[in-house]
């Protein structure tokens, strides 16, 4: 129950941060001008960014089904395009994007999957993502560091530098035990100190959580070579992604700037926001996209931009991952009431 609530206080965060980005985004905006801009873009590119995020989300299942497949573990493309969805969702709600993951434990669990499985199959992609994120960002960095602002180049370090600490663990959850071990006796040592609320209940899920990652970390060191396969995918995966705001600059009728110029610009934006510990990074993100694209987007141009580019990449996949969610939601109920009448006949 008090996850549900806290998912509840969390989409009404979304909905209030949302509500206020948009306020403060079109304050100065003259609407019918803004409508008639989105009205004479280009549907076909447009169309290019709503099949890119399509695509981003079926190659996160692909990801997936691979890594549960080798496993030999009874699933389909469809349910792991359905968890791909319900990755999205949480992720957008949550701060941080930190209850993604979790749920998708949840849903696969909910359909017969072992949960150490579905861990590894999710450790596999984080790291992938993780390494990835980081990756396209430095490289962007090199060539366009001149675009970020002061306050975004701060911004940047913080996110990047946050991505380093998360991939830092992950490795060495993989690579280390005696590390990973040593760094769960520490964090149990501060909440001690701390004295936390169901202090024994913390510390035995973390120690749990422990031993999944370390029996997951084992299978990732002795196949290495499969997951730099996935590796690649998810490369392939963030271009496309990337790709997005490319395709609406296009529908707006811009063509002075290249494709790896946005691309890349996409790339740091991504991991200067990435570490906000809002849902979705919601105003940050539309505020940076503001800054970073002013100098290749026209004013006139630049909130009909952004509204395009996160509402096809982030608000437009948030209401079709909620519909996932609420379907996948009731047939879980359907069939658990179904199995328990079962069980009281």
């Amino acid at each position: 129950m008090n996850k549900i609530k806290k998912y509840i206080l969390n989409m009404l965060l979304f909905i209030f941060l949302i509500w206020l980005t948009f306020k403060i985004l079109f304050a100065n905006q003259d609407m019918n001008e803004l409508l008639k801009i989105i009205d004479s873009t280009n549907k076909l590119f447009l169309l290019c960014s709503c099949l890119a995020m399509l695509i981003y989300c079926m190659l996160e299942a692909f990801n997936l089904m691979r890594t549960l497949k080798r496993l030999n573990t009874n699933t389909t493309y469809f349910k792991c395009l359905k968890y791909a969805f319900i990755g999205v969702f949480f992720s957008a709600i949550t701060p941080a994007a930190s209850g993604g993951q979790p749920m998708q434990v949840y849903y696969m669990h909910k359909d017969g999957l072992d949960i150490g499985h579905s861990s590894l199959a999710l450790l596999i992609n984080l790291t992938s993502f993780q390494i990835t994120t980081i990756l396209m960002a430095l490289i962007s960095l090199i060539f366009y560091h001149s675009y970020l602002s002061i306050g975004l180049r701060i911004f940047f370090v913080i996110g990047v530098g946050l991505n380093i600490i998360a991939l830092a663990l992950l490795l060495i959850s993989i690579f280390s035990k005696r590390l990973s071990n040593g760094l769960v006796n520490f964090a149990i040592k501060i909440m001690t100190k701390l004295k936390l609320r169901k202090l024994d209940k913390k510390v035995e899920d973390l120690r749990s959580s422990l031993e999944k990652y370390q029996v997951s970390a084992k299978y990732i060191r002795n196949n290495v070579p499969y997951v730099l396969k996935t590796l690649g995918i998810t490369i392939l995966q963030m271009i496309i992604y990337y790709s997005i705001p490319y395709y609406t600059y296009r529908a707006l009728g811009l063509s002075g700037d290249s494709y790896i110029k946005i691309l890349c610009l996409q790339a740091m934006l991504y991991a200067t926001v990435s570490g906000i510990p809002s849902p979705g990074a919601v105003g940050v993100t539309e505020g940076a996209f503001v800054t970073l694209f002013s100098s290749i987007i026209p004013n006139k141009l630049l909130n009909g931009a952004v509204l395009l580019n996160r509402g096809i990449s982030f608000y437009l996949m948030a209401v079709i991952s909620s519909i996932v969610v609420l379907i996948s939601t009731f047939l879980v109920k359907k069939r658990e009431n179904k199995e328990f009448k079962g069980i009281v006949k």
